[in-house]
Order: structure tokens, then C-alpha cells, then sequence
């Protein structure tokens, strides 16, 4: 009685397999088609990039940074110490 399930058993993985490789052959096909959407988007806007508003950014963190620095330099070296020792057991 098991002999005639063998080969339905085969078929199904088959067509299952079959439907597997379509799925991927098909989001495969979607990611292409939405890459393309994405580059055609940018090309038709002419947009090459925030540059200003990166370095506005840069700038400003650089500033916290600093502003941080000056502010709180005793504390933060306190906790850096502390960490550092606390890793190497000293």
C-alpha cells in the first residue's frame, strides 16, 4: 500500500519546489522593478543630494559634542574610567 504514495509524495515535493522557485523568481522580479522605480524616480528629480543639510548636520553634532564637552568633561571622563576598569577587572 505504500508503494503508490511514494510517487504522489515525489509529485508533491516537486510542485512544491516548482512553487517555491516561481515565488522567488517572481520577488525577484519585484525587487528589480522596484530598484528601477527608485532610480527613475531619482534621475527625474535631479536630485544629487543634500549636501548643505549634511554639513549642517555634521556641523551642529560637532558643536553638541563640544558644548557637551566643556560642560561635563569631570563626569564623563569619571565614567569612561570607571567603565574601562570594570572591563579589565582592575
Amino acid at each position: 500500500m505504500s508503494a503508490p504514495l511514494v510517487p504522489a509524495a515525489r509529485r508533491g515535493a516537486a510542485r512544491a519546489a516548482d512553487g517555491a522557485r516561481r515565488a522567488a523568481v517572481v520577488a525577484r522580479h519585484r525587487a528589480r522593478e522596484a530598484v528601477a522605480a527608485a532610480v527613475r524616480r531619482a534621475r527625474d528629480r535631479g536630485d544629487r543630494g543634500d549636501v548643505p543639510g549634511w554639513v549642517l548636520v555634521t556641523l551642529m553634532t560637532a558643536g553638541l559634542v563640544s558644548v557637551l564637552w566643556v560642560l561635563a568633561r569631570e563626569r564623563l571622563t569619571q565614567v569612561f574610567d570607571h567603565a574601562i576598569s570594570s572591563v579589565t577587572g582592575q
